[in-house]
């Protein structure tokens, strides 16, 4: 029996290696300038960013209910094994509505096996889980042993994040508007991390180099044996901080294996171009 992985547009992998893994991507949906598109289909982070840069204010929703119940009633009936590693439920209603689906699917399907694993992660820290399915699948696993192995590296995986710009967490509710306007006159720039998939602000640092560096100091202190293990970095266009920020870790703390990649739009769009996230293990 196939095993079958899917994912969801929040995890900003790239493309490409999806389309090499034959892991099946469901769009989130991004709502700009009167236009609704699809992530990775109908477009990308570059868009979002300029279009923000411009004061214009993305929106975006969830996968829509229509593409999963025709993407899990065509597995139903090829009688394929799926697992999908799903956007943290606390910051959309996609694992919510792909639960309903996948429900209602198996009203006509009754044998229809599917695993959705609400990973409580994003953007890359997100796209590490699906990456470490698409291993333990390579790998031979069971359907059961590729499960409850995928959800114990989700259930350690660390966010720290910052963002340039106060301004886009204030358009979208995470900070208020007084908060971004004195923030920017002094360069403050917030630290935040995730906590049961919920986004919580964790400090307030002065400086763009100082916060980089904090975030290294936060990696020292939570994290756990790196030896081997892939770091991720996620940034909001700027891939010369990204790079900065990995070159600091590997001088302080050694490790030598990192994914790096671009925030995709449905991410970015809340996150807004500057930001940089670091993903590793508790």
């Amino acid at each position: 029996m196939m095993i079958k992985l899917l994912t969801d547009s929040a995890c900003d992998l790239p493309k490409e290696w999806l389309e090499n893994e034959k892991v099946h991507l469901f769009p989130l949906v991004v709502h700009l300038d009167g236009e609704d598109y699809y992530d990775m289909e109908t477009i990308d982070s570059s868009s979002v960013f300029d279009a923000m840069k411009k004061e214009l204010v993305p929106k975006t929703s969830q996968v829509p209910p229509t593409r999963f119940e025709e993407t899990f009633t065509r597995f139903a009936e090829e009688k394929a094994d799926v697992f999908y590693v799903a956007f943290s439920s606390q910051l959309s209603g996609t694992y919510q509505t792909a639960t309903m689906m996948a429900d209602q699917v198996k009203e006509k399907y009754p044998d229809f096996n599917i695993t959705i694993l609400d990973t409580k992660c994003a953007s890359l820290g997100m796209g590490l889980v699906v990456v470490k399915a698409a291993e333990l699948i390579r790998q031979g696993l069971s359907y059961d042993e590729v499960v409850v192995e995928t959800t114990r590296y989700a259930n350690q995986m660390e966010h720290i994040f910052t963002v340039d710009n106060l301004d886009y967490l204030a358009r979208g509710g995470r900070v208020s508007k007084a908060s971004a306007f004195v923030g920017g006159l002094l360069n403050i720039k917030p630290l935040l991390h995730m906590e049961d998939g919920k986004l919580i602000p964790l400090e307030k640092i002065r400086g763009r180099k100082k916060v980089l560096q904090r975030m290294v100091d936060l990696m020292k202190e939570r994290g756990q044996d790196f030896t081997g293990q892939t770091i991720g970095i996620s940034h909001g266009d700027d891939e010369e901080t990204a790079l900065y920020l990995k070159d600091k870790i590997k001088e302080q703390i050694g490790c030598e294996s990192f994914m790096i990649t671009k925030i995709g739009s449905a991410v970015g769009a809340h996150a807004g171009p500057g930001t940089i996230a670091l993903f590793f293990l508790k």
